[in-house]
């Protein structure tokens, strides 16, 4: 069988759609983990770029704790904390945490220094308060380029979050671990494909944020 016949037999197949092993349980775990490790990474990136890019300092920082933060491998990790911690959710987190604060932190930074200097000089001429500077003057200018940080890093999150599949979590890992296990590759690639699937739409939700959030003069600009 290609890879199509393995497609459609998975799909096609009416026991891959219910109980607690169905498709639509087993997305909407994989949804609940990413939309949690995205959470978390954006608490802990988006305040930090934000405030280190409209003061302009820590860049060099910030740079080398997400090149650090890309170099661990998600796997390898993974296994230390299952070690270190046991198994359960936080395990996963972390590294899918960690996955994905780079990306939103360098971004957040990298459009927060690409506004032009013009409009926040005024504003600080104007008398306008730090904070109302930042949040009405730079970050809606800087609302594109922040929000493809946090697309990539949905997107990343997305594919690797089924890991959580190798310490007895849900997700649609489970059904490439439990496919390989079974060698049953029809379940392989069904899980592969709407883990692919997933991204795509991710794409899709980040372009309407996107269209709904930031203003046409920005995106013509």
């Amino acid at each position: 069988m290609n890879v199509l016949n393995f497609i459609h037999a998975f799909f096609s197949d009416s026991s891959h759609w219910h109980g607690y092993d169905g498709i639509p349980t087993r997305l909407w775990e994989h949804v609940q983990y990413s939309l949690e490790a995205l959470a978390y990474a954006a608490v802990i990136g988006l305040p930090v770029g934000l405030v280190t890019g409209h003061f302009g300092r820590g860049g060099n920082t910030l740079a080398l704790i997400a090149t650090a933060g890309r170099a661990l491998p998600s796997f390898g990790l993974l296994v230390l904390m299952v070690i270190w911690l046991g198994l359960g959710k936080l395990p996963v987190m972390i590294p899918l945490v960690i996955l994905a604060v780079p990306p939103i932190l360098v971004t957040t930074y990298e459009a927060m220094r690409s506004v032009d200097p013009s409009p926040v000089d005024a504003a600080r001429g104007m008398g306008m308060p730090e904070a109302r500077v930042l949040f009405q003057v730079e970050l809606p200018v800087a609302l594109p380029l922040i929000l493809s940080g946090l697309r990539s890093a949905t997107i990343q999150i997305v594919s690797t979050a089924t890991i959580a599949a190798y310490v007895s979590l849900g997700g649609l890992g489970r059904y490439i671990i439990d496919g390989l296990y079974q060698r049953n590759y029809e379940k392989v690639v069904g899980g592969a494909t709407l883990v692919a699937a997933m991204a795509l739409a991710t794409l899709g939700i980040f372009w309407a944020i996107q269209r709904l959030t930031v203003s046409p003069g920005v995106r013509r600009s």
